[in-house]
């Protein structure tokens, strides 16, 4: 019985192979040759391939999707031509951000390529550092969403003072700290499969010790701007990128913890120059056989996995309205317009500029778009419009240094109880009320919010690359003020 399971199972394998590659070009089939050459040598020669496991972390984009799709077929092409072929594991990080067309993208092209069930394949996710079997339709936890949005916060607050605010820092903090110990997870991998472009590389490095940094680690050792110091960074990392802002018994695990090793031992392999960077050569794989649905304007003007093209453009509106006094409608004209500057630029079709101006320039249109960001941003973040406000001040680090700014801008009726709002911050005894309006307002526990007035916001280090715009997806290496929003595959 058990051989003719193996019998059936090998026959549905190579069927699923057959389709995948009617749908390659020649370039992919190419590509395709290529990368199993380069798996070959990396496992010490095609005759060590069965003992060989390989990493692929998986996020809904269309380049992860259309990389794990190659990667699949030199798995099963392999297996075709040898006794044995690699293993595979494929990962996803859950975070509040997570989109559920994402999730959905990601389960379609497993269904589509058959490795729920195929045991050469692990098919895992992460979900407030626990590491579980992928599930689609699970929503996140109750516990990871109050601790992704507590470090989302955290982080936003500490940051420099004559610095913007990058919504999204906390995704690549948990996004490094999910690559390195999901490599380390149950025997570990041997290697970490990457598609990320040069300039894909540099901005992810970039991120992640930005928010680093925010997080209190000194980042000065790891001067490498792409993936060649990539496990050296995620090794200082470890499994303590958020210390800084938890007390050790409330900061939570990697588990199952019996299961991760103690060394890594996975290197890189980067697989960018294989991938067919025609996008109308790759679109039939991705429609028709993974399923993949894209989100086509926020797939050209998100630079990350983490982002949402409707809330950058709203962080823009508020810091506009409550920061610089003018009116949320001119934050987010200037948000379309700098991104129509870098669409055209691009040479991008004139439909997707008309579905920016539909969007964001319409004031009808404005004025539902600003409801249904708060209510994406209340259900996904947890996060209200005064919270998101506050964190635009950052009020409470370095002893409260723009807290009076902060209350005669949003809350000029709670300028008489400055006082007890320093000393509640201080650690003394006040009336519960104001301990209250700190929560409510913040978003943070109090005892949280007297560790931001004890920190120190991160200095501006001089000649550093400029952090992304207020609200933007992301910026070019530029002044920040002048900056657009960047390029990219992710989210779409």
């Amino acid at each position: 019985m058990t051989n003719i399971h193996e019998q059936a199972m090998s026959n549905v394998y190579q069927q699923v192979l057959q389709r995948l590659l009617s749908f390659f070009s020649r370039a992919e089939r190419t590509a395709l040759q290529l990368l199993i050459q380069r798996l070959g040598v990396a496992a010490g020669g095609m005759e060590q391939i069965g003992d060989f496991k390989v990493l692929a972390i998986q996020t809904g984009s269309r380049d992860s999707c259309y990389s794990l799709a190659l990667l699949r077929a030199a798995q099963l092409t392999i297996a075709s031509r040898a006794p044995a072929t690699f293993q595979l594991r494929v990962a996803t990080l859950r975070l509040g951000s997570s989109s559920e067309a994402a999730l959905e993208n990601i389960h379609r092209s497993y269904s589509a390529l058959f490795v729920y069930d195929d045991p050469r394949v692990e098919v895992l996710m992460v979900d407030n550092r626990e590491v579980v079997a992928f599930d689609p339709v699970a929503p996140l936890s109750a516990a990871g969403r109050e601790s992704e949005r507590t470090n989302l916060l955290m982080i936003g607050h500490v940051r420099a003072m004559d610095g913007p605010l990058d919504l999204w820092d906390n995704g690549y903090l948990a996004t490094g700290e999910f690559c390195g110990q999901i490599t380390r997870w149950s025997h570990g991998v041997d290697a970490l499969i990457s598609h990320d472009t040069p300039r894909q590389q540099r901005r992810f490095i970039e991120g992640l010790k930005r928010a680093a940094t925010k997080a209190g680690h000194d980042m000065s050792r790891h001067p490498e701007p792409g993936y060649e110091g990539l496990f050296r960074l995620l090794d200082d990392l470890g499994a303590q990128g958020y210390q800084r802002f938890y007390s050790q018994p409330g900061y939570q695990p990697w588990r199952p913890a019996e299961d991760f090793e103690i060394c890594r031992r996975a290197t890189l392999i980067d697989i960018h120059d294989l991938l067919v960077s025609n996008l109308e050569e790759r679109w039939p794989l991705l429609t028709e056989f993974l399923g993949f649905q894209a989100d086509e304007l926020a797939a050209h003007l998100c630079d990350n996995d983490y982002s949402s093209l409707p809330v950058c453009a709203h962080v823009r509106g508020l810091d506009a309205c409550f920061v610089q006094g003018r009116t949320y409608e001119e934050g987010i004209g200037e948000y379309l317009q700098r991104a129509l500057v870098m669409m055209r630029r691009k040479q991008l079709p004139e439909r997707l500029c008309e579905q920016a101006m539909e969007t964001f320039g319409r004031p009808v249109t404005l004025a539902e778009q600003r409801t249904r960001t708060a209510t994406e941003l209340q259900r996904s973040l947890g996060l209200n419009e005064a919270q998101l406000v506050c964190l635009l001040f950052a009020p409470f680090v370095d002893n409260g240094a723009t807290l009076e700014r902060f209350l005669r801008q949003c809350h000029p009726g709670m300028m008489v109880a400055l006082p007890d709002l320093h000393r509640a911050m201080q650690g003394q005894q006040v009336a519960d009320q104001i301990k209250q309006w700190l929560t409510d307002v913040s978003g943070l526990p109090v005892n949280l919010v007297c560790d931001l007035y004890r920190m120190k916001s991160v200095a501006v280090l001089e000649g550093r690359v400029a952090e992304p715009v207020i609200g933007d997806a992301v910026a070019d290496p530029v002044d920040y003020h002048s900056s657009v929003p960047g390029e990219s595959s992710a989210g779409g």
